[in-house]
C-alpha cells in the first residue's frame, strides 16, 4: 500500500547541502580565475615552475571536475559549467576578436593544449557513450539522412516550445537574446575553419553558405548585425561574449564540440553532418522565438534575426543536404555513417542546450 506519510527534508540536511554547493562553487570559481591568469601570462610554458603553486592547485580541481562530470551516474552540474568554461577560454584563441595582440601570446601553447587534451578526451568519451555508434555504422546512410531531415524540417511542437511561443514574457525574450547572443554575434566563425584546401562542389556549397551568413561581404547585411540590432532594441550589451557568464554549460558544450571538428580534419564528415542537421532544423526554432515577439508586439528590429534566418536556413538546410552531405556519403562510402554521428550528435547536443535555455528563461522571468 503506498504511504500517505509526508516526509519534510531535515533542515540540517538541506543547510549541509546548500553549503557544500556553496564551497564548490567557490572552488571552482577560484581554479577559473587561476586559470585566468595563466592565459596571461607572458611565455606561459617556459614559466610553469615559476607558477607551480598556480598550476597544481588548478590542475587538482581540473581533475575533480572531470571526476565529478565524467565518472559520475549523476553528472555534476557545476562540474560540467567549470570545464566548458575552461575548454571555451582556450578554444576561443582560434578565432580573432580585434582585441588587444597581447590576448594570443600563449595562444601556441602546450600547457593549454594538454589541459585541453584532457577535458576532451574524457568529455568525447562521455558523449560518445549517448549514442549506439556500432547501430549506425550499419544504417543506409543517404536514406537514414533524407529521412532525418524530412523530420526534423518541421517537427512537431515541444512543450518548450509553446512555452516560448505561448508563455515567454518580454524579460524571458530579453535573457533569450542574452543567451543567444553567445553565437549570435559571431555566427558562422566555425564554418570558416573548414573551407580551405582543394575546391570541388561541396566547398563551394560551403563558401555560399559562409557568404550568406557573412552578408556577401557587407558588415550591414551580415547575419551578426542583425542580432545586435535585437540587442539594441532593448538598450542591451552588443559586445561578443557580453553575457558569457549566462550562457549554461549545454550550450558551451555545442559551440566547444564544434571547435573540436573543425580543427580535426579527420572530422570533416562528422562537422558536416552536424552542420546538415543544424541548418535544417534552425528555422524550426526561429519560428518559435518569432511569434514569441510577435505575441509581444515587438518591434520589426527586434525579431528581424529570426526572420531572416527562416527565409535562408531553409535554403541552407536543402544545400546542406543535396550538395554536401549526400556527395560526402558517395565520396566516402566506408566512412558515410560519420555524416549520420555528427547529425545525431548535434541534435542531441542541441536538444540539451535548448532544454537548458528554456530553464535558465524560467528562472530569470
Amino acid at each position: 500500500m503506498q504511504s500517505n506519510l509526508v516526509m519534510f527534508p531535515n533542515a540540517g540536511v538541506v543547510e549541509k547541502s546548500t553549503k557544500t554547493e556553496e564551497r564548490t562553487v567557490t572552488k571552482y570559481d577560484r581554479a577559473e580565475q587561476q586559470f585566468i591568469e595563466l592565459l596571461a601570462t607572458e611565455d606561459l610554458d617556459n614559466i610553469l615552475d615559476v607558477e607551480a603553486a598556480k598550476v597544481n592547485e588548478f590542475e587538482r580541481i581540473l581533475s575533480i571536475a572531470i571526476r565529478a562530470a565524467y565518472q559520475n551516474d549523476c553528472g555534476d552540474r557545476l562540474a560540467h559549467q567549470f570545464l566548458q568554461r575552461i575548454l571555451y577560454r582556450i578554444n576561443r584563441l582560434k578565432l580573432f576578436w580585434y582585441d588587444d595582440l597581447r590576448h594570443y601570446n600563449n595562444e601556441r601553447s602546450l600547457y593549454l593544449c594538454s589541459c585541453r587534451n584532457q577535458i576532451e578526451a574524457a568529455w568525447q568519451d562521455w558523449e560518445l557513450a549517448q549514442i549506439d555508434v556500432t547501430a549506425l555504422q550499419q544504417l543506409d546512410v543517404k536514406q537514414v539522412l533524407i529521412e532525418r531531415s524530412s523530420n526534423d524540417l518541421d517537427p512537431p511542437l515541444s512543450e518548450d516550445s509553446k512555452y516560448i511561443r505561448e508563455q515567454m514574457t518580454e524579460a524571458g525574450y530579453r535573457h533569450l537574446l542574452a543567451i543567444s547572443s553567445f553565437d549570435g554575434l559571431v555566427e558562422g566563425s566555425r564554418l570558416a575553419r573548414i573551407l580551405g584546401g582543394a575546391a570541388n562542389e561541396v566547398q563551394c556549397t560551403l563558401v555560399r553558405v559562409l557568404l550568406e551568413e557573412y552578408g556577401n561581404g557587407r558588415l550591414s547585411r551580415k547575419h551578426s548585425t542583425f542580432f545586435a540590432q535585437m540587442l539594441t532594441e532593448f538598450g542591451m550589451n552588443t559586445q561578443p561574449e557580453g553575457y558569457f557568464d549566462l550562457v549554461p554549460w549545454e550550450v558551451l558544450a555545442c559551440a566547444n564540440h564544434n571547435f573540436l571538428l573543425t580543427e580535426r580534419k579527420r572530422y570533416f564528415l562528422r562537422y558536416n553532418g552536424g552542420l546538415t542537421y543544424f541548418e535544417v532544423a534552425g528555422p524550426g526554432a526561429y519560428r518559435n522565438y518569432l511569434a514569441a515577439a510577435q505575441r509581444l508586439g515587438l518591434s520589426a528590429a527586434a525579431m528581424g534575426y529570426w526572420e531572416l534566418h527562416i527565409k535562408e536556413d531553409e535554403r541552407h538546410g536543402q544545400w546542406m543536404l543535396e550538395d554536401v552531405a549526400l556527395p560526402l556519403a558517395e565520396q566516402y562510402p566506408d566512412d558515410a555513417w560519420e555524416l549520420v554521428l555528427g547529425y545525431d550528435q548535434e541534435k542531441l547536443m542541441g536538444d540539451r542546450a535548448a532544454k537548458a535555455v528554456v530553464q535558465s528563461i524560467r528562472k530569470a522571468e
